[in-house]
């Protein structure tokens, strides 16, 4: 696998809502709870931006593999240097190695944007997730309990953390 990065363009839109729609129906990865569509996720996307929080879509040759993205945390000028990590892969692709490879790639790119300190928002019933972010070295900063519902059923929310 030698994985190719590219920052994300408006016409990619509808593949980034396709790739994050198809975890919804899992209840592993959102809290969205149905589908999103593209228009209602323009304003997330325009406050992505390759110098600052970028946005990739990541190919494996010519077959797209999936997303990642680096979101503000918080909003205030001092978390500036602090980002939430996502990475959505394409159904056809999970479970095959392409997750550690991606969050290799955050991991080492953050410095170039300024970037100290990653977080990832995972659900503890995400078992595969919080196992991948551990073994990078992500370490579990805080514990939600019971904050979000999925079919009547209270989840727990895990931030993890890890200082690059």
């Amino acid at each position: 696998m030698h994985l190719q990065y590219r920052d994300a363009v408006p016409g990619d839109l509808p593949q980034i809502v396709e790739i994050y729609n198809s975890t919804i129906a899992g209840r592993m990865v959102t809290a969205d709870t149905s589908p999103v569509t593209v228009e209602s996720r323009q304003a997330w996307f325009l406050a992505h931006n390759p110098e600052h929080r970028p946005l990739w879509m990541v190919y494996d040759g010519t077959e797209l593999v999936g997303w990642i993205s680096f979101s503000s945390f918080y909003g205030r000028p001092a978390y500036d240097g602090t980002v939430e990590v996502s990475i959505y892969l394409a159904e056809h692709t999970r479970g095959k190695g392409y997750g550690k490879l991606v969050l290799q790639h955050a991991i080492d790119v953050a410095p170039k944007f300024g970037i100290h300190t990653l977080l990832g928002f995972i659900f503890a019933h995400n078992i595969p997730s919080l196992k991948l972010f551990h073994a990078k070295g992500f370490a579990e900063w805080a514990h939600l309990p019971d904050v979000a519902v999925l079919d009547g059923q209270a989840r727990t929310l895990k931030i993890l953390g890890l200082k690059v």
